[in-house]
């Protein structure tokens, strides 16, 4: 029965070409389908790679053809609005439908199982506010920032040009632009895209330095001063890790380098650009914080923070030990969580390395609260936000303002079609075929930038002001509840353990995970205290 289908061509290719004299048009036709249809066949039977080929000739091919529209099939006829990953149906239609300035009003109540394990909600107050028509702002700069910046409470997030297209990045800067939020250029670098309509821009620095990288591929502060003081740029990102894929270095090979990359990462025109996993300019906490000012300086005061998604916490405890040793401090830290987005990245990464994001902000707001240096320092949280709820829970957990990628993509065209790392981006967004890219007209994707950032920032108001408070710095972990079995409730400071202001630095009997990474870190090392050498 396996071979029947090419006994099937065979005979049929015989019997249309005996009936072309009876109808030669359309017999040869068939004659010429059939015989196409045979010599695929013959082909799967003495190819030598594919063993479901070899024993169900033509069948087997059904397969190939079912799991590559799989995904399609699902999204657009099986999943329910709140099932599939990474975003759902019903999350992807909330950023559509605030984008393009449409109601996004939701019918007949919740489709949220409400009492599934892990539900979350926002405790509200009875004496509830009026929304603020003043969108919040964030003031960035810490005591030794003389130039601080005023930020949005929703950004965009680190994309690269290269990663994007030049349309998407235009469309995300001319949003930020009209909208007055930020835009992070990803560890690519500033391209002509992103100065094309002046919009606020974060410059990420990674491993790679690129746009301040010297021919040997190490960090050149000529090259930085010169970029980091251009009016456009408004803040110095050092990348250590990112969410998707932490301790993951990149290359990206020189058949990629076109000229428009090669002027923004300040490289040559078809030369291989490595990203190793780790930085050449520092080597230990101290040499880390020592960094941070002379950027600062060579900065012209910018603010100068870090992103990272945290791994071991004693190496998060040991770059504020640093900070105290040295009296530096950067301006802002953004923590990425695991479950953050990436155009590519080895599977056993993006699944199974790195912290989320509520238990790495978590982490980091409470050492620097137990250290004494949260007041001189702003937290940004980045990891799948594209609500105002999700900005204002993470908020509650200790962070100052919310960066999102995918939401803003989602925003320019995306579709989740997750096909970013092939080049054959469906809505030109993930893509630098230039016959693609031209499908996403940059005014228009531009206003629905604008609008999505407005739309969700006032989402975020409302639910701030549901709580009965006025400002959302004013959001504090009592206010975020979660259901954490059917039959128990516990907000978010008592799911977690927050320290109070100085508890790292007074000596103590407790022996909780604080105290012991607090006893392992060191300024000097990014080693644990029991290993260094």
């Amino acid at each position: 029965m396996r071979y029947l289908p090419l006994i099937a061509t065979f005979f049929l290719t015989f019997l249309f070409g005996g009936l072309i004299l009876v109808q030669p048009l359309v017999f040869s036709a068939l004659m010429f389908l059939a015989g196409t249809a045979l010599c695929v066949g013959l082909l799967d039977l003495l190819q030598p790679k594919h063993a479901l080929l070899r024993n169900y000739p033509l069948i087997a091919r059904f397969r190939w053809l079912f799991e590559k529209i799989r995904p399609e099939i699902r999204q657009y006829l099986l999943e329910s609005d709140t099932e599939a990953a990474p975003f759902s149906r019903e999350q992807r239609s909330q950023v559509y439908a605030r984008s393009k300035g449409e109601n996004d009003a939701s019918p007949f109540g919740t489709e949220q199982n409400v009492y599934a394990e892990g539900h979350e909600w926002l405790a509200h107050s009875m004496a509830a506010r009026k929304p603020s028509e003043t969108p919040p702002r964030v003031h960035i700069g810490g005591p030794d920032c003389s130039a601080p910046y005023s930020a949005s409470t929703l950004n965009i997030s680190a994309m690269s040009f290269g990663a994007l297209s030049a349309n998407a990045i235009r469309a995300l800067n001319k949003g930020a632009a009209q909208g007055g939020f930020a835009h992070d250029t990803g560890e690519g670098s500033i391209s002509v895209h992103h100065r094309r309509y002046g919009g606020d821009l974060i410059w990420e620095l990674g491993s790679g330095y690129f746009g301040a990288r010297a021919p040997n591929g190490r960090f050149d502060r000529t090259q930085f001063v010169d970029r980091a003081n251009d009016d456009q740029v408004k803040m110095i990102e050092i990348k250590l890790s990112q969410g998707a894929k932490p301790g993951h270095g990149g290359v990206l090979p020189g058949a990629k380098v076109t000229p428009e990359i090669a002027e923004a990462r300040g490289v040559e025109v078809g030369q291989t650009c490595e990203s190793p996993p780790y930085h050449t300019a520092f080597s230990t906490p101290i040499e880390m914080m020592e960094f941070i000012a002379d950027l600062r300086e060579g900065a012209g005061g910018k603010p100068v923070g870090f992103k990272l998604c945290i791994g071991h916490g004693w190496q998060f405890m040991s770059l504020a030990k640093a900070m105290l040793k040295t009296g530096i401090t950067p301006d802002f830290i953004v923590i990425d969580g695991a479950e953050g987005g990436t155009g590519a990245a080895p599977l056993e990464l993006s699944d199974s390395v790195g912290t989320p994001l509520r238990e790495g902000l978590v982490w980091a707001h409470n050492t620097l609260v137990g250290a004494g240096l949260r007041e001189r320092i702003k937290i940004g949280a980045s990891g799948k936000i594209t609500s105002g709820f999700r900005m204002a829970a993470n908020m509650a957990l200790g962070a100052d303002w919310c960066n999102t990628a995918r939401g803003f993509m989602f925003a320019v065209g995306c579709v989740q079609s997750q096909s970013c790392h092939t080049d054959r981006c469906p809505t030109g967004v993930a893509t630098q075929d230039p016959r693609r890219q031209r499908a996403l007209v940059v005014p228009y994707k531009a206003d629905r930038v604008y609008h999505f950032h407005r739309a969700t920032v006032a989402a975020m108001q409302e639910v701030v002001a549901t709580v009965g408070l006025d400002h959302p710095d004013q959001l504090a972990p009592e206010h975020l509840c979660r259901r954490t079995r059917d039959s128990e409730i516990q907000s978010a400071d008592q799911v977690y353990r927050f320290l109070k202001t100085g508890e790292l630095l007074v000596a103590s009997n407790k022996r909780g995970r604080y105290e012991t990474a607090w006893a392992r870190a060191q300024a000097e090392s990014f080693l644990p205290r029991s290993h260094a050498a």
